[in-house]
């Protein structure tokens, strides 16, 4: 049986788009949006050392800290629900550039490769300046690859306002876990969204954004992932990267056929290998830091935290589920 959190309220702090108050953002810290909720649900990846998945681990192999305090796991199971996927696909004028599209266009047919068909969703999205809803959300493996191959490049990048509207599209689906996946160069000249604002939107609607930064196979020869440009790197270490990873998701950047493949795995992978804990969060308003600890030597992705205004109270219905990393 599946479980979900109860949730009252949801205002993402410093968005334009959304209503509330404004609490201030240091750098380097997730961005903050408030709820009041009865439960949190986390969800968990776990590795080994190797990148191999651990999908044999039980309630009892976890431990949640909560701002340092352990907290009692009330709920706990294998997530096995269907895959809905958005791809985001970057074509704006950057993307002409040294043979990118190819790169991009190899990847998506990877990722559709690995859905299951006629259960996971899948859809196709692209952007410059606008964004463009190719293909719907539908069954896997729908007219995906078919679509794309068909795009050509246009326009100004605007990156981040596009990852936030692709998620609020995602996130009015129904059904089980939801990720968006990004093929972009990195490149951003005109959002007007902050990579925290973003990140905050597209956690709090429960939707975890995966970005792969293309590099064309012109400027990849003989380079492995240690030796990418310095401002490919920056953009994997810096505030793109943070807003992929504190969604729950990751940011990936291959440079050679063999890791390209391996990052279109791990993305599917992750999302079909997770587990739920649910937990009841603190009354105590304001930010509180979620580390998700299971066996030594095993590797744990989870969300970081979540923020209480007021009160926790029970609801008397039920709404989204809560992943605010």
């Amino acid at each position: 049986m599946r479980f979900w959190p109860i949730l009252l309220t949801v205002a993402l702090a410093g968005s334009s788009s959304l209503a509330g108050s404004t609490v201030p953002q240091t750098q380097g810290k997730p961005p903050v949006f408030k709820a009041v909720v009865d439960r949190v649900t986390v969800a968990a990846t776990v590795r080994d050392q190797h990148g191999r998945p651990i999908t044999t681990l039980k309630a009892e192999d976890f431990k949640l800290i909560d701002s340092g305090q352990p907290r009692q796991i009330l709920e706990f199971e294998r997530d096995q629900a269907p895959m809905n996927l958005a791809i985001l696909a970057d074509y704006s004028g950057s993307m002409d550039v040294a043979a990118k599209r190819a790169v991009a266009r190899d990847m998506v047919r990877q990722l559709v490769g690995g859905l299951m068909p006629g259960e996971d969703q899948v859809g196709l999205f692209a952007f410059d300046l606008e964004l463009r809803e190719i293909q719907p959300m539908r069954p896997a493996p729908g007219d995906v690859v078919q679509r794309i191959e068909k795009l050509e490049p246009w326009g100004k990048t605007r990156l981040l306002d596009s990852i936030a509207e692709t998620g609020r599209k995602l996130a009015q689906t129904s059904g089980g876990r939801r990720a968006v996946v990004v093929l972009t160069d990195g490149d951003d000249n005109a959002s007007e969204l902050s990579a925290a604002e973003v990140s905050g939107i597209a956690s709090s609607i429960d939707v975890p954004v995966y970005i792969i930064l293309v590099v064309s196979r012109l400027d990849r020869v003989g380079k492995s992932t240690s030796l990418i440009d310095p401002h490919l790197a920056e953009q994997r270490d810096g505030a793109l990267g943070n807003l992929a990873r504190w969604t729950g998701g990751d940011i990936l950047v291959p440079v050679s056929d063999v890791e390209m493949q391996a990052a279109t795995k791990q993305i599917v992978d992750e999302l079909r290998q997770q587990y739920l804990l649910a937990f009841e969060p603190s009354a105590q308003p304001g930010w509180h830091p979620l580390e998700v600890r299971t066996r030594p030597n095993l590797i744990v992705r989870a969300r970081s935290g979540y923020v209480v205004r007021g009160a926790a109270v029970r609801p008397a219905s039920v709404s989204h589920p809560d992943n605010d990393r």
